[in-house]
């Protein structure tokens, strides 16, 4: 066994309801003024409407930064910086999906006292110093994993997107509330959920880092996952299926954060950037292709995996055999949950193709943990084959 290190949240409360204690946990913390940041459709859809007058009760000031959009940008985070200030928040809760709670990873930085940085200074691995405020993590989505993830995401050009990687960034609660799901629409449901199925396969998989923690994570969340995304994507009533997605999207989130994630999310990211393709989505789009092309080097590890999805599906077979069952079996995930299957059936051009390629090489980061190395051919072949 290589040696390993291995770091997450402090606590995780998995708990349907638990949310409406939200006010009470931040109490719990000292907090005395909260900033909740959140983007509009959770202010639309109503989800806070249960948690608001809990902090009235526990004698907590609480304000609402509600503009975070998809793929956030630099300048929305200073600006959630600049409303923690002004309120003077001693606790920052991020309410929503990986956006919303990347963004409050950053604002519980950058709002602390004890914080002489910039954000440019921030970007990278291991940059921060210093200590953040209190952070709690409230998921809505059964997807990124960002309430046990030290990475936040920032949109830092009209294409580029930069990183933030530090152990500081693990909060110190998160909340797995399936209520705080259960608006959902189904594609949405759908693709948070292959993404987060992603983040299992590819911290098994990962080239550098996977330890025996990851990989007993990673399968325990892909069974979860597998075994409830079609429940929770045609039955979006379901609470025991949606809380089960979302320990399911927790765990992958542990597995991935100590095992990088690979080549999906390098092809996946440039999608985003160009063309505003939802990260979920653009990760279905590609899995498949990527998956085929690791599978000369990834054949054993994906073996191992398919009974994991398939279950008494599987047929009889050598490790090859199985792991081309499980290659078929993921590329029928899109479809079955309604989504579109091929780039093409997006904003994407073909044109495009070549310059995507180009893009995802940019994710060093991320490539050096794919099983099988990716060229900057293999990245556009991959692509076309995607198209």
């Amino acid at each position: 066994m290589q040696p390993f290190s291995f770091a997450t949240t402090a606590q995780i409360l998995c708990e349907a309801g638990s949310a409406r204690r939200l006010a009470g946990l931040c109490r719990e913390r000292g907090a005395r003024r909260v900033l909740i940041v959140t983007d509009p459709g959770i202010a639309r859809l109503g989800l806070l409407d249960d948690v608001l007058p809990g902090f009235t009760e526990a004698q907590v000031a609480v304000a609402i930064f509600s503009e975070v959009s998809a793929d956030p940008s630099q300048a929305c985070v200073l600006a959630a910086t600049q409303r923690a200030q002004h309120i003077g928040a001693d606790l920052i809760v991020g309410f929503g999906g990986g956006s919303s709670m990347d963004v409050a990873k950053l604002v519980a930085l950058l709002a602390s006292p004890d914080c002489a940085q910039s954000i440019a200074e921030l970007y990278g691995v291991d940059k921060v110093r210093g200590r953040r405020l209190p952070l709690i993590q409230v998921p809505t989505t059964a997807g990124t994993g960002s309430e046990v993830t030290p990475i936040a995401i920032v949109t830092t050009g009209d294409t580029s997107k930069l990183g933030v990687v530090s152990p500081l960034l693990l909060p110190d609660l998160a909340v797995l509330d399936a209520a705080c799901t259960l608006g959902l629409p189904p594609a949405v449901t759908a693709a948070t959920g292959i993404d987060a199925m992603v983040h299992a396969i590819e911290a098994y998989t990962s080239k550098l880092k996977r330890n025996p923690l990851s990989s007993l994570l990673a399968r325990e969340a892909l069974r979860l996952l597998s075994g409830n995304l079609h429940q929770a994507v045609h039955d979006g009533s379901n609470l025991a299926a949606r809380q089960a997605m979302l320990l399911g999207a927790c765990l992958a989130g542990q597995a991935f954060a100590n095992a990088p994630v690979a080549a999906v999310h390098a092809l996946a990211y440039p999608l985003g950037g160009h063309f505003h393709i939802p990260h979920g989505l653009a990760n279905a789009l590609v899995l498949p292709h990527v998956l085929r092309f690791n599978l000369p080097v990834a054949t054993a590890d994906y073996a191992e995996l398919a009974p994991v999805i398939l279950g008494e599906r599987l047929k009889a077979g050598d490790h090859r055999d199985q792991a081309e069952q499980f290659v078929a079996e993921l590329a029928q995930l899109g479809p079955r949950c309604g989504l579109p299957d091929r780039l093409r059936d997006t904003a994407v051009t073909k044109e495009s193709l070549a310059r995507l390629a180009a893009d995802a090489m940019q994710q060093q980061r991320l490539l050096v943990n794919n099983p099988r190395e990716v060229s900057e051919a293999d990245a556009l072949a991959i692509y076309e084959a995607a198209y």
